[in-house]
C-alpha cells in the first residue's frame, strides 16, 4: 500500500497520458501513470475496427524544418528526441493502428516513463489534500493531483427501445462475408458508422445509415472529427442509386424476433425528417449501433464526482483543463476537447498534445512557482511584426489548435514586452499571465461562416489572394492579431489568406501589421517599417 503522495497521478498510458508522463518527466516531478492494459494505447488495439486510422502521416513535405512538419504529421508525440516521429514508422498516408501500437511503445521505453500495467483504476476517492485511487488489487495509490487521461471508452448509445438487441460497433464482426445478401441499418452517421458501412459495399444486399443530423464533411466544417474522405464511398454508392440510403431521421424503436424466420429478423420504426410519411416500419437482417463513445465517470466516488458536459459526454473543464468543480482533478487528451469542441482538434493526438503540453505548463506555472516560457521582445511595431510573422509562418501549435491555442504578447510597463508561445486563448484571459493589463494574442483562424460555404467553388471565395482590404472575410486559415486590455478586446487586424501560408510579404502581409500595432501603440511607424 503506497501512503507517500505523488505529485501526479496519471489514469491512463494512450498518447495523451505518455506526452504528459514525459513533460513531467522532464520537469522531474513525481508521478506514476496506471494503465489497465499490458502495453501503452490500449484502445487502438479495438479501434478504429478496421485498423486504417484517420489522421494523415505525411513524411514527405520537402521541408525541413521540423516544427513546420509536425503541421502534417498526425501521430507524433511531442519529444526533444528526433528520432520518436511517427514518420519513421511507416510511409501510409493514412497508417495502420498497429503502427500506432509500436510507436507509443517506443515512446514509453525510450523515456523510461514510469508505467504501472495490468493497473486499473476500479475507485478514485479524495482524502484531505490527495486523491486515493484503488486498483482491481487492492492496492491504493496516492497524489496531490490526479490526471485522467483515459479518452473516451464508454459507448455513447441513445435512448432506444431495443437498442439492447442491436450489435455495437466494438464488438460486431468486420467479415464482410457474413454479410453476404444482408439487409443492414447502420445508426449513427460519423466515422465509425461510414467506415463500417464502406466494408459492406461488396457483400451486403442493403445498407441504409441513419441518424437524425445531416452528415458533414470534414472538408467543409474543417472538423477533422466530421466524416472524412477515407470514409466516404458509401455516399457514392447512395448518390448513384445502389440499394444503399442514408435515412434522416431517428430511430423510434427497434424489435427484434426472438426465433429465427425466413425474412429480416430486426423490425424498426424510423420517423423520416423529410418525407410525407411521418413514421415507417422498415425491415433489417442487422442493426449495428455506431454512434461514438463518451467519459467513463463510474469510478469516482460521491465527493470527487466531476460534473459533465454537452449531454454527459465529456468532463467539464475549466481553462486550465481542470474540473469545474473538483479541484486538483485534472484531464489529458481527447477529453480536453470540451472546450473546443467542433471548433479545433482538441479530440485528436495532432491537437491534444499541444494542449498537454500547455497543461504542463500550468501544473508548472500554479504547483511549483515557473512561470509560463518567455522570450523578451522590444515593443515596437516593426519587432512585435517581425516576431508574429515569424511564428504564423512556422508554429505547427498554432496551425493545429486553430483558434484555441495561440502567441500571447503581454506588454511590460517599460521598455519590453513579453512573448510567451502556445497558450490556450481561454486561459490567457482568465489567468494572471497577463497581469491584467495590456496584451496581444496571434492565432490562426478560419473565416466567419468558413463551414456554410462550398470550399470547391472559386465564386465564393471573397478573398483574394494577398488582398489586405478583404483579408477579415478570409475563408481559409489566416492569421489574426487582437489587442487586449484587461480582458477588453479593443482592436481585431487580419492577415490575408496565403496559397503557401507564408505571410512575410512586404506590402501584403508584414506593412499593414505594423500599421496595426503602431495605431494600436499610439506610435509611428519608423522610417524603415514604412519602406517595407
Amino acid at each position: 500500500m503506497q501512503r507517500n503522495a505523488l505529485d501526479y497521478l496519471i489514469v491512463g498510458a494512450g498518447p495523451a497520458g505518455l506526452q504528459l508522463g514525459q513533460l513531467l518527466h522532464e520537469a522531474g516531478h513525481e508521478y506514476r501513470i496506471l494503465e489497465s492494459g499490458s502495453a501503452p494505447g490500449t484502445f487502438f488495439r479495438t479501434f478504429p475496427r478496421h485498423r486504417t486510422l484517420i489522421s494523415i502521416n505525411k513524411p514527405h513535405t520537402g521541408i525541413a524544418d521540423p516544427e513546420f512538419n509536425l503541421r502534417m504529421d498526425w501521430n507524433s508525440l511531442l519529444s526533444p528526441d528526433p528520432r520518436l516521429l511517427f514518420t519513421r514508422y511507416t510511409r501510409r498516408y493514412f497508417p495502420q493502428a498497429d503502427d500506432l501500437l509500436r510507436y507509443l511503445a517506443d515512446f514509453a521505453a525510450t523515456f523510461d516513463l514510469d508505467i504501472a500495467y495490468d493497473t486499473r483504476a476500479e475507485q478514485i476517492g479524495r482524502e484531505d489534500d490527495r486523491f486515493c485511487v484503488t486498483d482491481q488489487h487492492g492496492r491504493e495509490h496516492h497524489a496531490r493531483r490526479l490526471v485522467m487521461a483515459t479518452g473516451l471508452s464508454l459507448a455513447n448509445t441513445p435512448d432506444i427501445p431495443g437498442i439492447e438487441t442491436a450489435e455495437d460497433y466494438a464488438t460486431v464482426s468486420v467479415d464482410p462475408d457474413e454479410f453476404t445478401d444482408q439487409r443492414v441499418l447502420i445508426i449513427g452517421k460519423g466515422n465509425s458508422a461510414l467506415e463500417t458501412a464502406d466494408n459492406l459495399i461488396e457483400t451486403a444486399a442493403v445498407i441504409h445509415v441513419a441518424g437524425p443530423h445531416a452528415i458533414r464533411m470534414a472538408w467543409n466544417s474543417h472538423y477533422v472529427g466530421h466524416l472524412r474522405a477515407v470514409n466516404n464511398n458509401f455516399l457514392d454508392t447512395y448518390q448513384l442509386k445502389s440499394q444503399n440510403a442514408l435515412l434522416d431521421g431517428e430511430v423510434l424503436s427497434i424489435d427484434k424476433a426472438e426465433e429465427p424466420t425466413a425474412g429480416p429478423r430486426y423490425r424498426v420504426r424510423f420517423n423520416f425528417s423529410r418525407a410525407d410519411e411521418v413514421v415507417k416500419e422498415l425491415r433489417y437482417d442487422r442493426v449495428i449501433v455506431c454512434t461514438g463513445f463518451r467519459f467513463d465517470a463510474s469510478a469516482f466516488g460521491p465527493g470527487c464526482r466531476p460534473e459533465l458536459a454537452i449531454n454527459d459526454r465529456f468532463p467539464a473543464l475549466t481553462s486550465a483543463y481542470e474540473s469545474v468543480n473538483v479541484p486538483g482533478l485534472y484531464f489529458a487528451g481527447t477529453v480536453m476537447q470540451q472546450r473546443d469542441f467542433k471548433k479545433s482538434t482538441g479530440g485528436f493526438i495532432h491537437g491534444f498534445r499541444y494542449a498537454v503540453r500547455a497543461l504542463s505548463r500550468i501544473l508548472d506555472e500554479r504547483h511549483h512557482d515557473r512561470p509560463w516560457p518567455q522570450l523578451p521582445l522590444a515593443p515596437t511595431p516593426s519587432a512585435l511584426a517581425d516576431a508574429v510573422v515569424a511564428r504564423a509562418n512556422r508554429s505547427s501549435a498554432l496551425w493545429q489548435m486553430f483558434g484555441a491555442i495561440g502567441d500571447l504578447v503581454v506588454m511590460g510597463p517599460g521598455e519590453q514586452a513579453q512573448y510567451h508561445e502556445e497558450v490556450p486563448v481561454d486561459y490567457a484571459h482568465d489567468s494572471d499571465i497577463t497581469g491584467g493589463g495590456e496584451y496581444f494574442t496571434l492565432t490562426l483562424e478560419y473565416g466567419p461562416d468558413h463551414d456554410k460555404v462550398d470550399p470547391f467553388d472559386i465564386t465564393v471565395r471573397r478573398t483574394a489572394q494577398n488582398s489586405v482590404e478583404d483579408a477579415y472575410d478570409a475563408a481559409y486559415l489566416h492569421p489574426v492579431i487582437r489587442h487586449f486590455r484587461g480582458g477588453e478586446l479593443l482592436a481585431t487586424h487580419h492577415m490575408a489568406e496565403n496559397l503557401e501560408n507564408e505571410w512575410d510579404g512586404p506590402e501584403s502581409h508584414h506593412a499593414p501589421l505594423v500599421d496595426f500595432f503602431a495605431r494600436e501603440l499610439g506610435v509611428a511607424p519608423t522610417t524603415t517599417t514604412m519602406g517595407r
